[in-house]
């Protein structure tokens, strides 16, 4: 909603300022053609480039602040996400690939993905999503405490085939 708002207002504002500097830079033009005409003189437009700095840095700082600033914010957002990324986060790639992370290198990481445990290595710019970070904010914001004070903790790697292990193991003891 505040970006539709900041958007409307942008467009508003700039529609506006180029308006005015249309109907002054004709209205200057009209008025200096009439009276070089009455007067038979030549006439320069009083309109400099200091009238056509200021709608120009108008509109450069709109932009700055609809377009420029949230998008570097959104950047940065998503660099810590990256160099915060822990084992049993499960994390989403650019690509589409969901998968759990297995080992943290300086520039790489190892994800499992799907029932069979494959691995795949892949860049830290290549992960665009954290869900487990996104869940437990999410978690730690429903119950009152902010982001930043809640204790973070990461979530355990599950292993299927060490359960089963355990759970025949388990079994064949109590045969016995």
């Amino acid at each position: 909603m505040k970006k539709l708002i900041s958007v409307i207002s942008a467009a508003a504002s700039t529609a506006a300022m180029a308006g005015y500097t249309a109907m002054t830079a004709f209205a200057d033009d009209a008025q200096a053609a009439t009276a070089a005409a009455a007067d038979g003189t030549q006439q320069t437009p009083a309109m400099g480039l200091g009238g056509m700095l200021i709608p120009l840095a108008i509109m450069f700082a709109l932009l700055y602040f609809v377009a420029i600033r949230p998008q570097k914010k959104r950047d940065k957002e998503l660099k810590e996400m990256q160099e915060s990324l822990q084992v049993g986060d499960e994390v989403v790639t650019g690509g589409g690939i969901v998968g759990i992370v297995v080992s943290v290198g300086e520039d790489t990481v190892v994800i499992e993905t799907g029932g069979a445990k494959h691995k795949l290595r892949i860049k830290n710019w290549a992960i665009t999503e954290n869900v487990t970070a996104a869940e437990r904010i999410k978690d730690a914001k429903a119950s009152g405490k902010s982001a930043s004070s809640a204790k973070l903790e990461s979530a355990a790697v599950v292993d299927d085939d060490a359960e089963d292990k355990k759970a025949k193991k388990k079994k064949a003891d109590e045969e016995e």
